[in-house]
């Protein structure tokens, strides 16, 4: 169950786009709802849903390649303005009669583009402007009733437009920050071409969650799973101001935290904390331990660790008694990652991708799922939740495992908190002005040699994360002063045993993400 919000809401028809998500965000900073669905949503349910717009994403396929996804043609047809971005700006022209070729240079980065800056969609902008490319197609003819509004030196055909049909296609990505009028070319065609309002607050939306999770819960019981992460701890509030004693927050130590983490969450939550929760501690380090031993890939890391944290669920629930709901903390990010139609599986998540089969409990609650990271702390603080825990950095549902390379074991894990405690210290205590939106650290499995003492040493690597970004879906590695990455490496290196070296990762995402795995 998501909380469904009865406002003017922009459609996002995913075509494998790496950016989908961030597309729905950017249109979220705008104040209009937004919903990511597949391109095969059936044109039945897109009357329904009824949008004030649509939105194509782009997309890894060429249009005219064989199993190039499409949509149904009728959709132009609907009288629903669309903007087209790369893929989707490509397919549509490819389906009303353009042309569609292999660019002869392929565009990647920022890229300088001319502007014919008039109309609805255009006319606010510079004749000139910096977008962010990223294609190897190319319209090299518009299709009928098309006029071109912008260009560049290799590109023909960078933007254009047929407003009497409210249909509107961009080569470029307004939605990436490194377009530089991107967030005012978006809010054009929000508001001067669908005649979005702008109504989407949240404010409104932790009114309606109450009102309809009461509704939805009843006189049932619910059991939370709670992390003390900032979704979980959103989630618990919201379930607690709506059912109260219903409510059963129960916090599972699976010995993936960060150091002291567990009794930090239970000070926070538990019977001497602020707020009135019925709160269980489950200390379950060992079977996770046992589970993940000789698991080495990624994704099943994280099934292993999503099924067995339903599976302590299931047991604490039949010792509380009969529970009818489980509430987890899943946000936007996390289902669209996990995979949507036939969009590129980023990662999967250990409360959406991971959930195995069989759940013993009539329903999954995901008060948060339609939000993203920002729109969550926005919620906590409407709730009254303290900033010091809004704030906080995100961390993953699979904890340490996905910072560890390779295998999980208990001597990792501990090289990996006492590393990743000195990192976050020195960072806390550090006189930059503006500190990084994240930053941890992780456990590479390479190994190397190295001098300690006037003896050898073949230890690990421990690799720096730090990046900074508005929305976490895109990020830039953050520029840490080497003072501090030095001190960093020296505590690291003469306090932590079984490391020898410290890297510092400056990869922005894309093209990787903010996790190792």
């Amino acid at each position: 169950m998501a909380v469904k919000m009865k406002k003017e809401m922009v459609l996002v028809l995913d075509f494998g786009g790496q950016y989908n998500q961030l597309i729905a965000r950017r249109v979220r900073e705008c104040n209009v709802y937004c919903e990511v669905h597949p391109h095969t949503l059936a044109l039945e349910k897109i009357r329904e849903m009824n949008p004030k717009g649509i939105i194509f994403t782009g997309g890894p396929n060429s249009v005219y390649g064989e199993d190039a996804p499409i949509c149904d043609k009728a959709v132009f047809q609907m009288g629903i303005p669309i903007l087209g971005i790369c893929y989707g700006a490509q397919l549509m022209n490819f389906m009303l009669g353009g042309e569609v070729s292999s660019a002869p240079v392929r565009e990647y980065g920022k890229t300088e583009v001319s502007f014919d800056a008039t109309g609805k969609m255009f006319g606010s902008l510079s004749d000139t402007s910096v977008c962010w490319m990223s294609h190897t197609d190319y319209i090299s003819k518009p299709a009928p009733g098309f006029a071109v509004k912008a260009h560049t030196q290799v590109c023909p055909v960078a933007a254009a437009e047929d407003p009497d049909r409210g249909l509107y296609c961009v080569q470029f990505h307004p939605e990436v920050v490194h377009t530089r009028e991107g967030k005012r070319m978006l809010g054009n065609f929000l508001f001067q071409v669908c005649g979005c309002r702008g109504d989407w607050k949240m404010d409104s939306f932790v009114e309606t969650s109450i009102r309809e999770l009461r509704r939805k819960v009843g006189s049932g019981r619910v059991l939370c799973a709670l992390s003390g992460g900032v979704d979980s701890s959103v989630a618990a509030v919201l379930l607690s101001r709506a059912v109260g004693k219903q409510l059963t927050c129960v916090f599972v130590d699976h010995g993936l935290l960060r150091k002291n983490e567990g009794d930090e969450v239970e000070a926070v939550f538990g019977p001497n904390g602020p707020y009135d929760l019925n709160f269980v501690r489950v200390n379950a380090q060992n079977r996770f331990y046992e589970r993940l031993a000789g698991v080495t890939e990624p994704e099943e890391k994280r099934k292993v660790i999503g099924e067995e944290f339903i599976r302590v669920f299931e047991e604490e629930a039949k010792k509380i008694g009969a529970v009818d709901f489980l509430v987890q903390g899943t946000i936007y990010p996390d289902v669209i990652e996990s995979g949507l139609g036939k969009s590129a599986v980023i990662k999967s998540h250990h409360n959406v991708g991971g959930l195995p089969d069989y759940v013993d409990f009539k329903e999954i609650v995901e008060p948060l799922r339609l939000l993203f990271k920002d729109e969550v702390r926005a919620a906590g603080r409407e709730l009254g939740i303290p900033e010091k825990l809004v704030g906080r950095q995100p961390f993953p549902g699979p904890g340490l495992a996905i910072r560890i390379i390779g295998e999980v074991t208990e001597e990792k894990i501990r090289i990996l908190q006492d590393a990743d405690a000195i990192y976050r210290e020195e960072i806390a205590n550090s006189d930059m002005e503006v500190k990084p939106d994240q930053y941890f650290a992780a456990l590479t499995n390479m190994r190397s040699v190295g001098v300690m003492g006037d003896e050898r040493t073949y230890d690990y690597a421990v690799a720096l994360r730090a990046v900074t970004t508005t929305d976490f879906m895109t990020a830039e590695f953050a520029p840490l002063p080497w003072e501090l990455l030095g001190r960093v490496s020296s505590r690291i290196v003469n306090e932590v045993k079984c490391v020898n070296r410290v890297l510092y990762d400056c990869t922005g995402k894309p093209p990787a993400t903010v996790e190792l795995e």
